[in-house]
């Protein structure tokens, strides 16, 4: 593994102080929507979908539904709909919120690639951004994503970069 993953890996956290009043590049946006659509998924069949969210009016509607105030000048819905996703047969297992959550950390680290920030938000009323947004009917939404430049005075959550040893966590057969 390259170290210039390792660094990406360590460097991303989840940001929480993110600036509205510089807005995204349209190119930075549509490389993000690139690493979703790169994203590997159960027999290819790719079960999401992704709203790139920038006109304030619509930004609006997404912060209402979510009690978190992180801030931001786009934001990312993703859903999944598990009537697109493979199924294993024999136990019936449908994968597509593991799809989901490998387009979500394509899409993490490609922010972060990208000299911006974002959180994984994963509490809001799904069913308050599906009324504001028909299009979002038949999918389990399972993200949003608050995206921008982080804050002056952003920093990592006190315990980011504490984590249990490789003793603990990874065993070798």
């Amino acid at each position: 593994m390259g170290n210039d993953f390792l660094t990406l890996a360590h460097a991303r956290y989840s940001c929480r102080k993110i600036r509205n009043d510089v807005p995204v590049e349209p190119e930075k946006l549509d490389a993000i929507a690139e690493a979703a659509l790169a994203a590997p998924t159960g027999c290819n069949f790719q079960p999401w979908r992704l709203w790139v969210i920038t006109d304030p009016i619509a930004l609006e509607k997404t912060r209402s539904a979510t009690g978190f105030k992180f801030g931001g000048s786009a934001m990312l819905v993703l859903g999944v709909r598990p009537d697109e996703a493979w199924t294993r047969k024999y136990d019936d297992w449908n994968i597509a919120d593991i799809d989901g959550g490998i387009v979500g950390a394509h899409i993490l680290l490609a922010v972060e690639s990208l000299g911006l920030a974002t959180t994984w938000i994963g509490k809001f009323h799904q069913d308050q951004l599906k009324e504001a947004f028909p299009q979002m009917e038949g999918c389990r939404l399972v993200a949003m994503f608050p995206i921008g430049y982080a804050a002056e005075d952003a920093v990592p959550a006190a315990h980011h970069a504490e984590s249990r040893t490789e003793a603990e966590l990874v065993e070798r057969i």
